[in-house]
């Protein structure tokens, strides 16, 4: 077993279970991204090639055509399908082959296996299920952010040399934002460590609200938004098996509930859709939607420069954490007060990585 596996298995039950959890819809990408070629993505260790059909609707293929093996990522797009970019042949969303060029005949066996896919609010979402449960058993999540006109919002997606739980681990403690993110998002770090913080769970997530009254608004919420001075600030962490949900933001202080679901001020909703590539590297597919007040295109330009250069500290902290962690091996890690939701959360992905 190597290393990075060992990390990761210490203390676990013998029998097998599997590397990621199944049955789940995670995201395979963004509706923006399936334009005139096709795409391809390893996701859970699969190499899959992601494509729209004729009818718009999109559709996800194992990324391997049936005769000679080539990526059929390497292909291009035509109106009934994907062709593949070494002899031709052409396969439907379905994963049906509709020709062999050159033959008329097309053989039984000429079709790669399809994947069931959904879009849904501009994010592209693919059921991995299991051998007992390979049909998807819900629609995937709804993220009536990004299509109910209250937002303007942007993303992207990050390639990660590290496993996605690393990632949901950075998500979940936002307590290093006063260390890691002093130029963008950050603040003072000693109210960062000791904010207000409650965590709840259920047996398929977790939801730490964090609340940090009277500070001072770090630098990008001083580009967004007119704050009269202080600031009270919460940080709302949704944890799902396959994304989190972030609310955070800020009202000048002493002028609204940090309860009151209807808070004004200042927003930014992120989605992180975190999908394991292999078990060793990850996909990151994120947006962030903010509320601006005046100039909206301007503001939301500042709001997205800034969350991508947050984004970019975490992925150089979580990289680098984890080639330290290979070089030092499987060695205990201690625990504090922040790494609560992060620890609730590993424990619900362990539970469902076990056999049905």
């Amino acid at each position: 077993m190597s290393t990075s596996s060992l990390a990761y298995e210490i203390g676990a039950p013998e029998e097998p279970i599997a590397k990621f959890p199944l049955n789940q819809w995670y995201v395979a990408g963004f509706a923006w991204e399936l334009k005139d070629k096709p795409v391809g993505r390893t996701l859970l260790c699969k190499p899959v090639v992601l494509f729209r059909t004729a009818d718009g609707q999109p559709a996800a293929l194992e990324d391997r055509c049936c005769h000679r093996a080539l990526p059929l990522s390497h292909g291009t797009l035509e109106e009934h399908g994907v062709r593949c970019g070494y002899h031709g042949l052409l396969f439907n969303g379905a994963g049906q082959c509709l020709e062999v060029p050159g033959q008329t005949k097309i053989p039984s066996k000429a079709r790669v296996p399809a994947y069931h896919v959904r879009e849904r609010d501009q994010i592209i979402w693919i059921w991995f299920g299991s051998a007992s449960q390979p049909e998807p058993t819900c629609e995937p999540p709804a993220y009536e952010v990004h299509s109910s006109g209250d937002y303007l919002f942007e993303g992207d997606v990050y390639h990660y040399d590290a496993p996605y739980q690393l990632i949901h681990d950075n998500l979940l403690d936002l307590s290093h934002l006063g260390y890691v993110h002093l130029r963008t998002i950050g603040g003072n770090a000693n109210i960062h460590m000791n904010a207000q913080m409650r965590v709840e769970s259920t047996d398929t997530g977790v939801k730490v609200t964090r609340h940090l009254p009277d500070s001072l608004p770090p630098p990008t919420y001083s580009a967004a938004y007119p704050f009269q001075g202080n600031i009270d600030r919460w940080q709302e962490i949704e944890f799902l098996v396959t994304h989190l949900r972030i609310w955070t933001g800020a009202v000048d202080a002493g002028t609204d509930s940090l309860e009151d679901p209807q808070r004004g001020g200042f927003h930014m909703r992120g989605f992180h859709g975190v999908t394991p590539e292999t078990e060793t590297t990850s996909h990151y597919f994120w947006t962030m939607a903010t509320n601006p007040k005046s100039h909206p295109e301007e503001i939301k330009a500042k709001v997205i420069e800034q969350t991508a250069l947050t984004f970019d500290e975490d992925k150089v902290v979580i990289e680098a954490q984890y080639r330290n962690m290979l070089a030092f091996g499987a060695r205990p890690m201690v625990d504090i007060h922040v790494d609560v939701g992060a620890n609730r959360a590993r424990k619900i992905i362990e539970q469902l990585r076990r056999p049905d």
